[in-house]
């Protein structure tokens, strides 16, 4: 008999190899020795401007929180706990084709559902996140159905070059169109050429658009997270807007730099970050501490940073921003349905009006909390968004489909 939630539907066109993550002993090793060797800066008073009870200023992250993660992180971090709780989810790896035919080896997470009319949505991660960020909400659905009520096929991807899945290619340049094209083709590859829904924030956002955007089988979309390069003047917006406008204008002035890094020298951060885990921890900590709502705790940070470390991912994942930096046009606007979540400390919060502007907005929700890692932030708000939200267009989908 098979695990639950692991029955591959029968119109998949290839069955993928289940995967457990085994980090080998070697591997641990080397890291805690590393991180054992790895000192901290120097005191600086920039370094002592922790003016936020988490340990982060304008200026940055503390001394004092990264020299308490890293000693937590050497003496009391439990990975292969860690590892347990992410192989207690149905993972997969599937061999899929880019643009010019090469495979690429993707990764991801599901839970496969056992009911004929199961509505196949497609969740995808940003960075410096990963398939973890939706882990929350697949205990959430364990919890809720059965794989026989499962109303949905849940695939979690690991995007193009992140943690456990190949690429981007040596030989050729990658963008979001090209990571774009290979989501499709899983989703295809697992039966769901008929139609399938998209749903994403940061880079999955702007995958998720590209899905609707050029391909048929994409239905339907849903965002978290939107990038508005032509806004609405004049628009009316309410006290809650124009209060995420003005932590959008921070952001642009305080925080973007680092996109900047990784879109014009993402080489040299690459190299920089790649051999140092102190150094890791140091640049994508400060983004777990600065764009969320609440603290996520330190072992949720250090699941995800030894992710990365342990995967490599960091030099491979950052490929997005070369676009993002240098004004890549968004793709072509679309009448297919699509759903907008709104979270206050998200990044750049986006007016409603704003977003009414880029489609077929036929969905729209504002929430009182929860930032940029909504998926991991506020699990049961978001889901139970995107479940209204299939709710409503997926009938008329159906429906246009026979």
């Amino acid at each position: 008999m098979s695990e639950p939630y692991t029955k591959i539907p029968s119109s998949a066109k290839r069955h993928p190899q289940p995967y457990t993550l085994a980090v080998p002993e070697e591997d641990l090793t080397e890291f805690k020795t590393l991180l054992q060797l790895s000192r901290l800066g120097p005191e600086t008073w920039e370094g002592k401007q922790g003016d936020r009870p988490n340990g982060i200023s304008l200026l940055g992250i503390t001394r004092a929180w990264l020299s308490n993660a890293k000693d937590y992180w050497l003496k009391s971090f439990d990975w292969r706990a860690h590892e347990k709780h992410i192989n207690s989810f149905p993972n997969f790896k599937l061999s899929v084709k880019d643009k010019d035919g090469d495979e690429s080896d993707i990764h991801f997470a599901a839970l496969f559902s056992e009911k004929k009319d199961a509505i196949p949505i497609v969740f995808l991660h940003g960075w410096p996140g990963s398939f973890l960020e939706f882990l929350p909400m697949l205990s959430l659905l364990k919890k809720k159905y059965s794989p026989k009520e499962l109303p949905y096929h849940v695939i979690v991807p690991s995007l193009p070059g992140y943690t456990l899945s190949a690429g981007p290619p040596l030989d050729k340049d990658f963008n979001t169109k090209d990571a774009s094209f290979i989501i499709n083709g899983l989703m295809i590859e697992l039966g769901f050429g008929n139609g399938y829904v998209a749903q994403g924030g940061d880079v999955g956002s702007f995958v998720a658009s590209e899905l609707a955007s050029q391909y048929d089988e994409c239905k339907a979309k849903h965002v978290n997270m939107m990038i508005i390069t032509d806004p609405l003047e004049n628009a009316e917006l309410s006290d809650v807007e124009r209060k995420g406008l003005q932590r959008t204008q921070a952001f642009r002035q305080r925080g973007f730099a680092y996109a900047q890094e990784h879109g014009t020298r993402p080489s040299t951060i690459g190299h920089v970050l790649s051999s140092n885990p102190l150094a890791l921890l140091a640049w994508i900590g400060e983004k777990f501490l600065d764009w969320t709502e609440e603290d996520p705790t330190l072992d949720t940070i250090l699941e995800s940073v030894s992710l990365y470390w342990f995967t490599d991912a960091f030099p491979r994942s950052i490929y997005p921003y070369r676009g993002i930096t240098s004004g890549q046009k968004p793709p072509p606007l679309t009448d297919k349905p699509f759903g907008f979540s709104y979270f206050p400390f998200e990044l750049s919060p986006v007016p409603k009006a704003w977003a009414a502007t880029e489609g077929n907005l036929v969905f729209h929700r504002e929430h009182i909390k929860g930032g940029h890692f909504a998926a991991m932030e506020q699990p049961s708000l978001l889901l139970q968004d995107i479940e209204e939200f299939v709710q409503q267009v997926w009938p008329g989908i159906s429906s246009s489909r026979l």
